[in-house]
């Protein structure tokens, strides 16, 4: 009888246990009701259904049974997470991997755990990072290019589809703290705004505590900084502050809090710094101990051998690898550059490199705090370098100022650039580096960030260490894996499954390969088990296949945007054929040898790009940027403000570009005279700003730095109620169909008129107008100026408005794109940015 009430007893308990959403081989801690019990759930079903009320209710509390559900945990073991990812950082960079640039905290990861030479992006950046915290291909998740390229396809409409919930979502439902720090370029551009919708944003995404930006690129010194969905504003950082530094300090108190409030719960850290995407924004003290090193004297044809050396004596390339020869079609050789070149090429270079030791400092900060908590032990740091490879997008000279190259500006001549010199690097630049130095920066490969088709592009490295699980200390892995493996990797090790559904909707399967075989050393040298991986960025394809890699032939570097797109991406492509198993550089195409190969490997390819979302193929570049999206604005042409508002992004602000527009303010000047800004869009490096001036009405144009046209009335307003105007009448162009001549309708003249209770009190015609964006990490702000000023030589942010507004009124007269319009956009046509205009303007107010 005793042996059946038992057995009774377990299966009744079982029964109890699925009830509430509990499997038997799950783990318990405590008395279930109890308020301390915890268990793990099987995570089919996120969030986890409610369990049953397991004790009694009678009609009075004393002879009724309390209870309480458990607290949702991980298994036992799971260990804390810290993901690391840099930015636009190719193989050749760290010092764990050959590079000069000291990263000792990298080392230190690599040599207490695994280096991992053969790990693979998506060749841009949002496109990497969507990959990353999915575990699905890039464009399955919508990101195809980044959101400012968005189209209506669903590989490319930057919106992660509910049905592929992200790590973060994932593991918060399995009892996880979830964090993400940095860089979040997931976001779409078109849903960045204080009003939402927030579904999209990291804490939408299952990301409980986000402190970073939203866009692609920021000034760390100003950044367009965000805590969860709210921006930090006014802007708080002291003299000298920096983004880089200020991460790693929110980090460190995040994880402080966490520790000294629950420091059972295990956390997940997501670190994305901006670094060292553009601009290149170290602090002095970097900048001062990398110059002190002389590391680029030499220019980078030198660096690049050296590089090379450094990789075969560290044994992360094999030693039979190939170095390609200098590219001199694409890049000009160091000695045949002027001294002046020179000398700004080695600055800007030895910029980047602080950047880059900075930020490897930093980290090493948030690491080190993770010991002294005790946790280090049992956390897995995956510290991946770049999310792409290092960017070209500086083109062949640099430049002061990224706005400019978005603007269709590639070429900065070395005598204007110059201006900059002993700034470069500070709030008064936005800049890159020449080219050149991201050829070598990406050895042993070839080509830079944006070639899909290339090693340069795509192959990144990193390193891994969890010392309570690897033990091979300083080890090398060489299979062939993904950003999207990520995702199955922490998985597995946490023991956590893939959950079927997730608020109801059925989600796909998981698209990475997990590599937590390869944390045992008997596994060193398996086999890859990530057999096949297709990659294409902007019509650059390939495929890889158990070795083979079939690419096309690069058509179009980086810095070419503007240029006439490939028609047929998918068959006006000259394609080449490598065996990386015997060609670790991708130098030997082998194309002519195999022609069976490459048909067969062509047709996997379409089989690929079907089955994960990559039709249709667009080669298109700088189009895509003015190619109609959604928008808050959209359908709009008359916006009207009444009170003060900040902070409104650019990709959900009324856009002024390529358009007729008029501007109206309604104002009352107090006694003793007004100052202030009215409206403004964009900053120091691109953008326009409505102010008065000592009582005096301005308008002014920033085009990207090298001129200021500027609108000011002569006379300072009298107290009272006034109307001033803006009216800028863009030739050529209005309400009806665009009429585009190769798109030479981007970026054409137009005349501005200044006006005061009706009258003309200032006129001037623009010659050539800003064609693509303004400056994309800042915001439309009414009655004060946030972060950077348009024109720092008339007023310092935030120059609060001391009139009183009582309305704005924005009116715009904006083309409508016809379909053929818009294939035009999408396809085939050049944007002639009215023949780069830009190009000859000169730096200085105008």
């Amino acid at each position: 009888m005793r042996f059946k009430i038992s057995r009774a007893l377990l299966i009744a308990s079982a029964t109890f246990l699925q009830t509430i959403g509990l499997a038997s081989a799950q783990q318990v801690t405590g008395e279930l009701g109890s308020p301390g019990a915890t268990s793990t759930i099987d995570g089919k079903q996120l969030p986890a259904p409610n369990p049953a009320f397991g004790g009694t209710i009678e009609n009075d509390a004393l002879k009724s049974k309390a209870w309480w559900a458990p607290r949702i945990v991980p298994p036992s073991g799971a260990p804390n997470v810290l993901l690391i990812i840099t930015d636009d950082a190719g193989f050749g960079v760290p010092s764990t991997f050959g590079g000069v640039i000291p990263t000792p905290t990298m080392d230190r990861i690599a040599n207490n755990g695994l280096r991992y030479n053969n790990i693979h992006s998506t060749a841009l950046c949002s496109p990497t990072r969507a990959a990353l915290i999915t575990g699905r291909n890039h464009h399955s998740v919508g990101f195809g290019v980044i959101s400012e390229q968005s189209t209506g396809f669903p590989g490319y409409n930057s919106i992660i589809p509910e049905d592929k919930a992200t790590i973060g979502r994932i593991l918060l439902d399995n009892g996880y703290a979830t964090s993400w720090f940095g860089k979040d370029h997931n976001t779409p551009a078109f849903a960045a705004s204080s009003i939402g919708p927030f579904d999209q944003w990291p804490t939408g995404l299952g990301f409980e505590y986000f402190y970073g930006f939203v866009g692609g690129d920021a000034n760390q010194w100003q950044p367009n900084l965000f805590r969860n969905t709210t921006q930090i504003y006014p802007f708080e950082g002291k003299p000298g502050w920096n983004l880089i530094t200020g991460m790693a300090d929110d980090a460190i108190g995040y994880l402080t809090r966490l520790n000294q409030t629950s420091p059972d719960k295990p956390f997940f850290v997501k670190y994305a710094p901006g670094a060292t995407h553009a601009p290149h924004h170290p602090t002095k003290e970097w900048v001062d101990k990398i110059s002190a090193m002389h590391l680029f004297d030499d220019g980078y044809e030198k660096l690049r051998e050296q590089i090379f050396e450094n990789q075969k004596k560290l044994g992360v390339i094999p030693q039979d690898t190939q170095l390609e020869a200098w590219p001199k079609n694409v890049l000009k050789p160091w000695d045949e550059l002027t001294p002046e070149a020179k000398k700004l090429f080695i600055r800007q270079v030895e910029i980047f490199a602080a950047y880059a030791a900075y930020n490897d400092h930093e980290i090493g900060r948030v690491i080190q705090a993770i010991e002294d908590m005790g946790k280090l032990d049992n956390t897995l740091v995956i510290y991946i370098n770049g999310d792409n490879g290092t960017s070209a997008e500086g083109g062949p000279l640099g430049t002061p100022n990224e706005v400019a190259f978005f603007n269709g500006i590639n070429k900065m001549p070395v005598e204007v650039q110059m201006k900059w010199y002993d700034v470069w690097g500070t709030e008064q630049t936005y800049n890159h580096m020449s080219a050149g130095w991201s050829w070598a920066f990406d050895t042993p490969f070839t080509w830079f960030k944006q070639n899909a088709s290339k090693l340069g592009g795509i192959r990144q490295n990193m390193a891994v260490s969890w010392p309570a699980r690897i033990t091979d200390k300083g080890g090398l892995r060489q299979q062939f894996m993904h950003v999207i493996d990520v995702v199955p990797t922490l998985l597995e090790v946490s023991g956590i499954a893939a959950p079927e559904t997730v608020d109801g909707i059925k989600q796909a399967p998981i698209e990475g390969t997990s590599f937590a075989y390869t944390f045992d050393k008997t596994n060193a040298n398996a086999p890859s088990q990530h057999k096949t991986q297709y990659f294409e960025m902007m019509g650059q394809w390939a495929l890889y296949d158990d070795g083979w890699l079939l690419s096309t032939k690069v058509n179009r570097a980086p810095w070419e945007a503007f240029g006439a797109a490939n028609p047929d991406p998918l068959n006006n492509q000259v394609l080449e054929l490598y065996d990386l198993n015997t060609d670790f550089s991708q130098s030997q195409n082998i194309a002519d040898k195999h022609p069976d190969k490459v048909r067969a490997m062509k047709e996997l390819f379409i089989d690929e790009a079907r089955k994960y979302e990559v039709f249709p193929l667009d080669a298109s570049v700088a189009a895509r940027i003015v190619a109609p999206r959604p928008n808050i604005t959209a359908g709009r042409t008359e916006f009207v403000y009444t009170a003060p508002m900040v902070g409104l992004p650019q990709g959900d602000s009324p856009f002024l570009l390529n358009s007729s527009y008029t501007i109206t303010a309604d104002i009352e000047v107090p006694e003793g005279g007004a100052e202030g800004m009215i409206l403004t869009s964009g900053g120091r490096f691109g953008g326009y700003a409505f102010y008065l001036m000592d009582s005096k009405p301005v308008f002014l144009w920033n085009l990207v730095d090298l001129k200021r046209p500027k609108w000011e009335a002569p006379d300072a307003l009298t107290p009272g109620r006034h109307t001033i105007e803006f009216d800028f009448k863009y030739d050529g162009l209005g309400t009806g169909t665009l009429a585009f001549n190769n798109m030479s309708g981007l970026g054409r003249s137009g005349t501005g008129t200044l006006k005061v209770d009706g009258q003309v009190v200032a006129t001037q015609t623009m010659e050539h107008t800003m064609p693509m964006i303004l400056q994309w990490d800042e915001s439309f702000d009414i009655g004060s100026d946030t972060l950077t000023g348009v024109n720092d030589e008339d007023y310092q942010p935030p120059f609060t408005l001391t009139a009183k507004l009582n309305r704005l009124t924005l009116k715009v007269d904006r083309p409508t794109l016809s379909q053929a319009d818009i294939s035009k956009l999408q396809n085939a046509e050049a944007i002639a940015v009215d023949g780069n205009p830009i190009h000859h303007m000169q730096p200085g107010p105008q």
